[in-house]
């Protein structure tokens, strides 16, 4: 497969507020992107799936609770489990919790209140299917504008996930939304599915993204952080 042949499908739900900035990093880094509707089990012959921040069926019962039982879910859950990446980005990362497909939850930040700033990030894992673009250790900067943001789980998940180096990304710079042990993202065992709760999407082209100097960040940054999430799932499918 050539990176320019490649379809990535970005799922909408009722109440997804993302959808079309998903999309359009898809583009911006050289792929297909591919609409996928919440009420079709149809994945469209799609090499990888975003599953896109909002509000999924207006956050009734508990974010991504509802959306987790979509009719496209099913075939997610399915192809993921297969090997196939996904990226959960906010209210995805949700999903994807809820679908058992990552450990954990997400839970109200703990100030109780909406966090919306660019925030500063360290990755961890560059071993992932989203990750392999950035070094490890690379500070970078991605806008994060959650309410229920707050990564949870016991403390034998935690150090599960800690010990065998699942822990994607992590806060740097002030813990924004209590997530323990400033976990931003997390990967499953295989590092084909990725949960983030900073919004790559929203930092992929020059002008438009997060100030990075405003964030902490360095001068050599060009708010374009987020794209690489993008370019590395083309990696790895050319790869595969």
């Amino acid at each position: 497969m050539s990176a320019a042949g490649a379809r990535i499908g970005v799922v909408t739900f009722p109440g997804s507020l993302d959808d079309r900035d998903a999309a359009r990093a898809v583009r911006l880094a050289g792929a297909e992107p591919v609409v996928l509707w919440h009420a079709d089990a149809d994945l469209r012959a799609v090499d990888a799936v975003v599953l896109p921040g909002g509000f999924s069926y207006g956050d009734y019962l508990r974010a991504g609770a509802i959306a987790r039982f979509a009719p496209v879910m099913a075939e997610v859950v399915r192809r993921a489990r297969e090997g196939m990446p996904v990226l959960g980005i906010c209210n995805g990362f949700q999903v994807l919790c809820e679908a058992h497909l990552l450990p954990g939850a997400l839970v109200r930040n703990d100030a109780q209140t909406f966090v919306c700033r660019d925030q500063r990030l360290r990755i961890e894992n560059t071993a992932t299917a989203w990750t392999g673009d950035y070094a490890e250790g690379e500070e970078v900067v991605v806008p994060l504008k959650n309410g229920e943001g707050g990564f949870v789980a016991d403390a034998a998940t935690l150090d599960a996930l800690e010990g065998e180096g699942r822990v994607v990304a992590r806060y740097l710079g002030g813990n924004p939304n209590g997530s323990l042990r400033d976990i931003a993202g997390i990967t499953d065992a295989r590092g084909t599915v990725v949960g983030l709760m900073p919004h790559p999407e929203h930092a992929t082209e020059p002008l438009f993204g997060p100030d990075p100097l405003a964030a902490g960040g360095s001068a050599s940054l060009d708010g374009t952080d987020g794209l690489r999430f993008f370019t590395s799932v083309l990696r790895a499918l050319v790869a595969a």
